[in-house]
């Protein structure tokens, strides 16, 4: 069982940052792959970014591409999200999640979900 809890999230300018944490209890933490997912209101849950159980390989939804940075450290049990350059349109709730063998865009092989932490970007 992998419980997690997200942090970081907050109210930014457009063009700002902002650095999303995810950490993770139990054991079996460094042995799955970690993503990031995001709701905006009334719209369905999107991919964000997903990183490799090792931390070597990742892979991220075109529309983040080059302004996101997803990264892990499995000594802290921690996987992190770099957002930088933010736009209104990445204002969302971001979950973490956790479970999956392979770093994948699809929702339905992470089996652990955290709570989600809120976005909001302004113009």
């Amino acid at each position: 069982q992998v419980q997690l809890v997200e942090s970081g999230g907050g109210l930014v300018q457009a063009g700002g940052s902002l650095r999303l944490s995810c950490a993770a209890s139990g054991r079996t933490f460094s042995v799955y792959a970690m993503g990031w997912f995001r709701q905006a209101p009334g719209k369905e849950r999107e991919f964000v970014a997903a990183i490799s159980w090792g931390g070597k390989s990742s892979v991220y939804a075109d529309s983040v591409k080059g302004r996101f940075t997803i990264s892990r450290d499995n000594a802290k049990n921690t996987v992190y999200l770099q957002m930088n350059s933010l736009k209104p349109e990445d204002t969302a709730v971001y979950y973490c999640a956790a479970g999956s063998i392979i770093a994948t865009m699809e929702p339905e092989p992470y089996k652990y979900w955290g709570q989600g932490t809120q976005v909001t970007v302004s113009a």
